[in-house]
């Protein structure tokens, strides 16, 4: 986006000849804006406050009725302290324009008139800007979310957007005494602009404690299909679920993918996996996701998100799921990828406190918030291990509260040799949270040692819990056969004596991958006995493809 320049002069002619003069010289760096006088050119200015646009110069006119160019340049330094001010102003008022300089601050002034441009004007503003630039950083362009770091609901919002994947910057109310951004995205909106978070757009609107389905609506996120039937709907759009995209749409296949939370499941939380085939580096759950989506979108898939499937029925040969906002789709075939959910840590306070303090899982907009703190993990998995990566290389240290004797059955040698390097990552092992304490946010942790018994009390501001997952599959009520964790069962696993799953109505067995009611599917971490690993939920959404193929030939 260009910086503006603005010119202000209750003169028509002189404000023509001025803005022509501004154009024929910074047009391709600069937008060129006039304003008739200096009401209209605080208005001007507090407009562009509001959608975070820059200002470079402002050009004013001393002798202007209501409001002089002096007092103009003073309120317009409340809204835009760093760009430059100058006055234009005739020979008699010199005096005046000198004293300015030092009572309105301005950087300059100019006489009129000003021609020839090249000599009286032209060289003086090249000087203005070329300042103005060496000091200049780009706005960042994009939503911004102003709220405390310790409310829940702004949590959310920023977990939102960060999972899928769109651009945002946190203003951290706490922070307005020491920040001019906030400061001057405060004054931006005004007193009547609503409780926090508040998310302003860049276009100068702004959402008062938005649910996720409306911010998700006003960003332009896709919500409803294009069509109401599909060869395959594909529930839950992790890696399986995203493979199956990929592979089903580039194969010929209808595809639509319904998610409830944001693509990439767990593993787009992921801060590095570096263990997955063909990056060498590692990549990020977000940049894993990111390719993915893209992919499957390029072969047509069609990824409804946030959107949750909250039913699953069959009539005949069609399978139906109905989606939250009470629309149903139809098809012919149903691949079930949900994934797991982060297992509740049951220890007084949690609730209270889940998300002013307490988190699950990676917490991916928190790490830059935990500089130079204290930051507790719960967990000895893989997780929990790239979550203490990540955040050592913000926070002052990293406190890893272990239940086992060790990390070797649970996590990957490569993982536990980095956190062994890692100098300011501690791992208590041993030990599990007895209780957390707080009012509004978490102040304090109990951690208890399994050994001996004794359980103390420490200070702590952040405690991101990471012990184990377990599937939400209750949506599909008694229509799938699940295993007595909730994880679905499919192929051999529903086979007893040699006979198939009751109400089974093929003569055929159901064939791997395949649940007890044809023609509906599961892989990755959902589907009882999956190896929980990103790669094998990635093979197994790929490889169901062909069973879904198989499955519709016979038909």
């Amino acid at each position: 986006m260009k910086p503006a320049l603005l010119t202000v002069d209750d003169d028509p002619e002189v404000l023509g000849a001025i803005q022509r003069d501004l154009r024929d010289r910074y047009a391709e760096r600069y937008r060129v804006l006039r304003a008739e006088s200096g009401k209209a050119a605080l208005e001007a200015l507090a407009e562009l406050k509001k959608r975070n646009e820059p200002v470079a110069l402002l050009l004013a006119d001393q002798r202007m009725p209501q409001m002089t160019g002096v007092a103009f340049l003073n309120e317009a330094i409340k809204l835009f302290p760093d760009a430059k001010r100058a006055l234009l102003t005739a020979y008699a008022d010199t005096d005046a324009a000198i004293r300015a300089i030092n009572d309105a601050r301005i950087h300059h002034y100019l006489l009129k008139p000003w021609d020839p441009p090249d000599q009286n004007l032209y060289p003086v503003l090249d000087d203005l800007l070329d300042d103005w630039q060496a000091a200049y950083r780009p706005a960042f362009i994009g939503l911004r979310i102003l709220s405390d770091r310790w409310s829940p609901k702004s949590y959310a919002l920023r977990e939102f957007l960060a999972r899928h994947q769109v651009p945002f910057r946190w203003l951290d109310v706490e922070r307005a005494d020491r920040d001019s951004e906030v400061q001057q995205a405060i004054a931006s909106i005004g007193p009547d602009a609503g409780s926090l978070p508040l998310v302003l757009f860049p276009d100068g609107a702004c959402m008062s404690d938005p649910a996720t389905a409306d911010l998700a609506d006003r960003i332009g996120l896709k919500l409803r299909a294009d069509s109401t039937f599909f060869d395959l709907i594909i529930v839950g759009g992790g890696p399986a679920g995203l493979a199956a995209g990929v592979y089903a749409a580039s194969e010929g296949l209808k595809t639509v993918v319904v998610e409830r939370d944001a693509p990439g499941g767990q593993a787009g939380l992921s801060s590095r996996i570096e263990n997955y085939l063909g990056f060498p580096s590692g990549l990020s759950g977000a940049d894993l996701t990111r390719r993915a989506v893209i992919q499957a979108q390029r072969f047509g898939t069609q990824i409804l998100s946030p959107q949750e499937a909250v039913a699953l029925r069959v009539d005949g040969a069609y399978r139906y799921v109905r989606i939250s906002d009470g629309s149903e789709l139809a098809c012919h075939t149903v691949l079930l990828t949900t994934g797991v959910q982060w297992r509740k840590l049951d220890v007084p306070g949690v609730d209270r406190l889940q998300g002013a303090g307490v988190y699950y899982g990676a917490g991916a907009t928190e790490a830059a918030a935990c500089t130079d703190e204290e930051v507790f993990i719960v967990g000895g998995a893989n997780s929990a291990g790239q979550a203490a990566m990540n955040f050592s290389k913000y926070a002052r240290r990293v406190i890893m509260l272990v239940r086992g004797e060790s990390l070797a059955s649970s996590m990957s040698r490569y993982l536990i040799e980095q956190i062994e390097k890692t100098p300011n990552i501690h791992v208590e092992f041993n030990s599990s949270v007895a209780a957390v304490h707080g009012e509004t946010r978490l102040e304090a942790i109990s951690v208890r040692c399994s050994t001996s018994g004794e359980v103390n009390t420490v200070p702590a501001c952040s405690l991101f819990i990471f012990i184990g997952a377990q599937p939400q599959t209750e949506w599909l009520g008694n229509l799938v056969e699940r295993d007595a964790k909730g994880f679905i069962l499919s192929g051999t696993d529903l086979i007893r004596n040699g006979k198939p799953p009751t109400g089974w109505p093929l003569t055929r067995l159901p064939g791997l991958l395949e649940t007890s009611v044809p023609g509906v599917f599961a892989a990755g971490d959902v589907r009882g006995g999956s190896v929980k690993r990103v790669a094998s939920g990635v093979g197994e959404g790929s490889i169901a493809i062909q069973f879904i193929h198989q499955y519709l030939g016979d038909r």
